[in-house]
């Protein structure tokens, strides 16, 4: 995963959790330990996801494309894992994203060895299954899935509008979407994500571009020489945002409960916002 070295520990532990749980199907235990540990032997090369989850060790790698030594570097892993953690039962897993055809080994059978791992083809999981789940870590696995021949754009489109839809605050629903701006590099899909996100900010000024918000407020505030100046501007800047953010969601199919509860003001300014040209 192109992007491991810039990704905080807890999101790299909650994407370990996500994958097994949805994917693996293996039961993760309240108290998983993310081993945050490079590996490195003839070529310098991070795991990249390894976790203890009981008296287990599960080592994750995903892969986009096809390598054909992949089991060669597979069993890399597990000998320089076993170097650390001997008496734990480790599993290896390949999930496997890319679109060409699967043709790695999972296993080596010669020099008196009995090695083999198990490889998942993303692919074979359809993306609807996924976006069919009210568990927003289900719905950014669907990134990753099969799209069944429709078209990207709305497929991504549909990821986060039901992110958002399931977030419980801005902040959540900030860390669901940078899971799927980091899945999606391996997929490709990063300019479908970027312009589905443009179409959830519809116009911001149209959402969270806060920012530009207060700076609109100030540059009115001073052109209409208001007393207060600054001070009142950055007001007007607030409302004008919250008014566009309410408009912006209104624009996208939420009810007015559904955005208050988002925005945190109450159903009653959502409807005042929504009446206002």
């Amino acid at each position: 995963m192109g992007q491991k070295d810039i990704i905080s520990k807890e999101l790299l532990k909650e994407m370990a959790r996500d994958i097994s749980r949805h994917i693996l199907k293996i039961e993760i235990a309240d108290d998983m330990e993310l081993i945050d540990k490079e590996f490195t032997r003839v070529e310098k090369r991070d795991a990249d996801l390894v976790y203890k989850n009981g008296n287990e060790i599960v080592h994750i790698e995903i892969q986009n494309n096809y390598h054909p030594q992949m089991h060669l570097r597979m069993l890399r892993y597990l000998s320089d894992i076993l170097f650390e953690y001997e008496s734990f039962t480790i599993k290896q897993y390949l999930l496997f994203i890319g679109n060409d055809k699967r043709k790695m080994k999972n296993s080596i059978a010669q020099y008196k060895l009995d090695y083999s791992y198990d490889i998942i083809d993303i692919r074979d999981i359809p993306c609807e299954s996924f976006l069919q789940s009210n568990d927003p870590s289900a719905v950014v696995l669907a990134i990753l899935c099969d799209f069944e021949g429709k078209d990207k754009q709305e497929i991504v489109n549909t990821i986060l509008k039901k992110l958002l839809e399931l977030s419980t605050d801005e902040q959540s629903f900030r860390n669901y979407l940078k899971k799927v701006e980091i899945y999606s590099t391996n997929r490709d899909l990063e300019k479908y994500v970027g312009k589905g996100e443009e179409m959830l900010t519809v116009n911001i000024e149209k959402l969270p571009s806060f920012n530009k918000g207060l700076e609109k407020g100030i540059q009115e505030g001073i052109k209409e020489g208001i007393k207060e100046g600054i001070k009142e501007g950055i007001e007007k800047g607030k409302y004008e945002t919250l008014k566009l953010s309410v408009k912006a969601f209104h624009s996208v199919g939420y009810d007015a409960q559904k955005i208050a509860t988002l925005l945190h003001i109450s159903k009653e300014e959502v409807d005042e916002f929504l009446m206002q040209k």
